[in-house]
């Protein structure tokens, strides 16, 4: 009696410790990283915090702020103001789905992969390399810098560019015309290969998308600076009022000091003088 109730419980304890097995792999696979610092961003419309947990399908909204997510043990993106993504977890791949803005990544060789979707791209960070690069969005064109290492950016069609250290390269959306001359709206598409095949010699739309960038930067450094003035000024009326202040202060000792010297003077047996008057002042 009691073989036949071990026997048939030890195949139900085996089934649980599968499922919880399963479902602790599920979610270690389904987590993209973990929020090192934050300003003035949200995730899910929730305001982020610091050490938060970031799981695939989640939504980061950056406005005037910026948020830095750690993945894996050292890589880091950092994303800028006025930015929105997505995330995305495959195996051994960190996907970033990137709508608008910026972000700047920091990839060392290692086993997790980053991806960046913008647009009809996607910007890989080169095998082999320890990579620091940045892309930025701007109205569907999409700028792709390489600080350190190369990034790898790839069309769609399969083509592919390698942005090496130092180079910057521009993809502008396309569109190819319809039969008859006409973009019909039906027909329209975005032809990701003549992108890249003239992205490298382009310059505009990367002063379009940088300057874009920069005017933000821009934007923070003048509301800085408003700031810093506004508390200058502040700090100047305020010295200008402890200084009249001071200088109403020492006229009242001086004046309180004259008379206590005449009042000495006016004794039946006259004592010398207890006060003597600061340099630039005199008892008249």
């Amino acid at each position: 009696m009691l073989k036949r109730c071990y026997k048939s419980r030890v195949p139900l304890f085996v089934l649980l410790v599968g499922i919880v097995a399963a479902t602790w792999g599920f979610a270690g696979a389904a987590v993209i990283g973990s929020v090192a610092g934050t300003l003035n961003a949200t995730v899910g419309g929730q305001a982020l915090m610091p050490n938060t947990t970031l799981f695939s399908g989640d939504s980061l909204q950056v406005k005037d702020g910026v948020a830095v997510v750690a993945v894996g043990k050292t890589s880091r993106m950092v994303f800028g103001r006025e930015t929105v993504a997505s995330f995305l977890r495959e195996k051994e791949e960190v996907t970033v789905l990137l709508g608008q803005g910026n972000v700047s990544l920091y990839h060392p060789d290692e086993a997790v992969a980053l991806r960046v979707k913008a647009g009809e791209v996607s910007v890989v960070p080169a095998k082999g390399f320890k990579t620091l690069g940045e892309v930025a969005m701007l109205n569907g064109t999409v700028v792709v810098t390489a600080k350190e290492g190369m990034l790898r950016v790839e069309g769609r069609d399969g083509s592919v560019v390698n942005v090496a250290k130092g180079k910057t390269i521009t993809v502008s959306p396309r569109v190819r015309q319809a039969a008859g001359g006409a973009a019909g709206a039906s027909a329209a598409r975005v032809s990701t290969g003549t992108v890249l095949s003239v992205a490298t010699v382009g310059t505009s739309a990367a002063s379009t998308v940088v300057s874009g960038v920069a005017m933000s930067r821009a934007g923070d450094a003048k509301t800085a600076a408003t700031n810093a003035t506004t508390s200058a000024n502040s700090a100047a009326t305020a010295a200008t009022s402890a200084a009249s202040a001071a200088t109403a202060a020492q006229t009242t000792a001086v004046s309180a000091g004259c008379a206590l010297n005449k009042l000495a003077a006016q004794l039946p047996t006259p004592v010398a003088s207890p006060f003597t008057p600061p340099t630039g002042t005199s008892c008249k």
